[in-house]
Order: structure tokens, then C-alpha cells, then sequence
């Protein structure tokens, strides 16, 4: 997919923005939720702009942020012993 060259900033939502990624090939694969859940945890992650209702990121600041990231597996909590 082409990306604009001039002009602002390439606003996207939270959904546009992980089906983006995936279809430039930045990612495998990632959810609109892993995307919100990255940008209330993440302080490393681009700027988010509310629009109305939806939250937006500037996709030409948001790509270099994914491709970059390097992703971590979650942890197995189900086999962990319990505390004693």
C-alpha cells in the first residue's frame, strides 16, 4: 500500500491501524485490542489523538513504532505452581 509523501498526518483508527500493518507486512498479525492495550502501556507508543468517539494515530509515526518493536510471547500462568 502506498503511503502518502506530503501534506499532514495520516490519521487512522485503532482497527484501520492493525489491519494496515498486517496487509503492508510490518506484522503477522495483531488485533485493534493488542493496539489499544500497547497504547495505554507503552509509553514508547506515537501520540493518540481522540476523534469524536475513536482514537487515531498518525500511521507514517505508528509504522516505524511496530516495525522496530520487538514482540514478546505472554507468559504460561497456568503453569506456574501456586505461592505457598
Amino acid at each position: 500500500m502506498t503511503e502518502p509523501t506530503e501534506g499532514g498526518p495520516d490519521m487512522v483508527s485503532f482497527r484501520e491501524l492493525a489491519r494496515r500493518l498486517v496487509a503492508d507486512g510490518v506484522v503477522k498479525g495483531i488485533t485493534h485490542q493488542r493496539v489499544s492495550t500497547l497504547a495505554r502501556t507503552d509509553p514508547a507508543f506515537p501520540p493518540v489523538m481522540q476523534i469524536g468517539r475513536v482514537k487515531a494515530v498518525d500511521y507514517r509515526v505508528a509504522k516505524p513504532y511496530f516495525a522496530t518493536r520487538k514482540s514478546q510471547q505472554g507468559r504460561r500462568t497456568d503453569l506456574e505452581r501456586p505461592a505457598e
